[in-house]
């Protein structure tokens, strides 16, 4: 086990014998309504540096996960299941309490997740009541409560110029007394929808305007929310015929009338489309983060797996070579490259010094970033294209007088194109193309993956590589004729051409911040050719075409 795993657990087992002797620590953290974004830095601090973790929703687990994705330094957290217990039956207010003193009893500190705010329609103030009791360090971090994100995300602010009272009411097992919000100020419900039928006549009878428009969002704050629109006189008969989530939060007054300008998230270019992102598992989060900026929920499918050379006799004499003075260039065109040229750095016990005196090129930003992760600033990142023919169009010919050296070291995948090495030749240089990795196919990914793919159930798949077009035909077959297809760059689109694909999105230079911007316009324009036309905005799975389309 690693520190940057965590362990699911029962709720009856938790924190190490070994810290019996230490006062325990309970932190209420509050995760706001959905949305990780969301989360206060000191949550995130405590969530990494936790040794227990006590989940209040099934996706607190994912949450966990995610946070303590990489090394921290730390011990690997305990999660405990803080809403059902071991009979698999929801837990009580006060078996919640007894949970987190035991978790905390034994010294550990524990973090204690609920969804929006601890103390804000919460269990929190009666577990943080026991934990004192039990002599327990209490801790409280506020969170944002799903009564001020979920409107806020759906463009719908509670206050405006002449609305400055709010009210904000969770219908439950008391009896509310609606005469006392018949005026014209914002109303939010929550736990609202099953009593709509009820809640909206006695509204009127208050003294609401029938016509009152009402909000009514699920899924708040995430890539799945929507929101539905419409009176207070008709409000509970939409809701059951568009078969809402019960658990929606509900807006009603004049300020709703304000998302029609408002509305930021739902409108992102990409809101709602599920993005297939195949790639090679460590270089999936950054073009996903991006994706994500603009309303996407991406799903990482590795297709090629890094390997080191089934030979690395070849990368240990080059980097002896580096060391003793053999090269006057080093030229890496992948983070890949600089990874594997960093590990063997590190079997040598090696840093950054030995690069003294070699001047570094990179094929592009990403690898210049990944090398200035290292300490080193390149000498030469290409001014053009970044790509091979780019840092080729830029690199210097050899000259006797100025070169002390004529030798290159090129550390590269196994399946590199020679065009590079080629050009430098016929620039005067020597070069040493070492294979400093392999690039294999990864297995083929769940069969529910398979299917989607197949089948259209993703909206667009970006391309990063001429080989992730072959990987993923190869282990998942072609993706649908409805799905967008976005690639990184000319030969990437060629490829994708080749196995039968149309590419409707092709970045003006190969950088997955250009790639997915392209994306994003697209997603853009496309909305915006349904709203004239006058049509409900769709994602291109919600659309199929007649025919299956053929490569242009």
């Amino acid at each position: 086990m690693t520190s940057s795993t965590a362990t699911r657990t029962t709720s009856t087992t938790a924190a190490s014998a070994g810290a019996a002797k230490r006062a325990g620590q309970v932190s209420f953290v509050g995760t706001g309504p959905g949305d990780p974004g969301l989360l206060t830095v000191r949550a995130v601090e405590l969530i990494r540096a936790a040794e227990v973790v006590i989940t209040e929703v099934p996706e607190h687990a994912a949450l966990v996960a995610s946070l303590r994705g990489t090394p921290d330094g730390g011990t690997a957290a305990v999660v405990v299941d803080g809403a059902i217990g071991d009979g698999g039956a929801p837990l009580t207010l006060a078996a919640r309490g007894k949970l987190v003193v035991k978790q905390a009893r034994g010294g550990a500190h524990v973090v204690r997740l609920l969804a929006g705010d601890p103390f804000v329609h919460g269990s929190a103030p009666e577990e943080a009541q026991a934990c004192r009791k039990a002599g327990i360090g209490v801790e409280v971090v506020p969170g944002v409560p799903a009564s001020v994100a979920v409107p806020a995300y759906a463009g719908v602010p509670l206050t405006c110029r002449g609305t400055d009272q709010v009210s904000v009411v969770r219908v439950g097992r008391q009896a509310v007394d609606w005469s006392a919000h018949g005026g014209t100020g914002t109303l939010v419900l929550l736990s609202a929808l099953n009593h709509l039928g009820a809640i909206a006549p006695a509204l009127v009878a208050a003294g609401r305007d029938p016509a009152t428009p009402v909000a009514v969002t699920q899924a708040g704050t995430t890539t799945e929310q929507t929101t539905l629109v419409s009176s207070l006189d008709q409000v509970a008969t939409d809701v059951a015929e568009a078969g809402v989530d019960p658990t929606a939060v509900v807006v009603i007054g004049p300020v709703v009338g304000l998302r029609d300008t408002l509305s930021w998230f739902e409108t992102r270019p990409l809101f709602g489309w599920r993005v297939l992102v195949p790639r090679t598992k460590e270089q999936a989060g950054d073009l996903a983060a991006r994706l994500r900026t603009y309303g996407a929920t991406p799903e990482e499918v590795p297709t090629i797996s890094v390997e080191a050379p089934r030979n690395p006799q070849q990368m240990d004499k080059a980097v002896r070579g580096l060391v003793e003075g053999r090269y006057e260039w080093v030229g890496f065109t992948s983070v890949n490259a600089v990874r594997a040229v960093r590990e063997k750095f590190d079997e040598y016990g090696l840093d950054a010094r030995a690069f003294s005196g070699l001047k570094v090129a990179a094929v592009g930003e990403a690898t210049a970033a990944a090398i200035a992760g290292w300490g080193i600033r390149p000498d030469l990142v290409p001014s053009g294209e970044q790509s091979a023919a780019g840092l080729l169009a830029d690199w210097p010919p050899f000259d006797e007088l100025l070169d002390p050296i004529d030798r290159v070291f090129l550390p590269r995948a196994d399946i590199a194109t020679e065009t590079l090495v080629a050009g430098l030749v016929d620039l005067g240089w020597e070069v040493d193309d070492v294979t400093a990795y392999r690039t294999v196919r990864a297995a083929p990914p769940p069969a529910p993956t398979r299917e989607a793919i197949k089948s259209g159930k993703f909206d667009a798949v970006v391309f990063t590589s001429s080989s992730t077009v072959r990987n993923l035909v190869g282990i998942a077959g072609k993706p649908h004729p409805s799905t967008i297809i976005a690639c990184i760059g000319p030969a990437t689109a060629k490829t994708a051409q080749e196995h039968g694909l149309r590419v409707d999105v092709l970045a003006e230079s190969p950088s997955v911040q250009v790639l997915t911007e392209a994306l994003a316009d697209f997603g853009a324009q496309r909305r915006l050719a349904f709203l004239e036309a006058g049509e409900q905005v769709t994602r291109p799975s919600e659309r199929r075409p007649a025919t299956r389309r053929k490569a242009t």
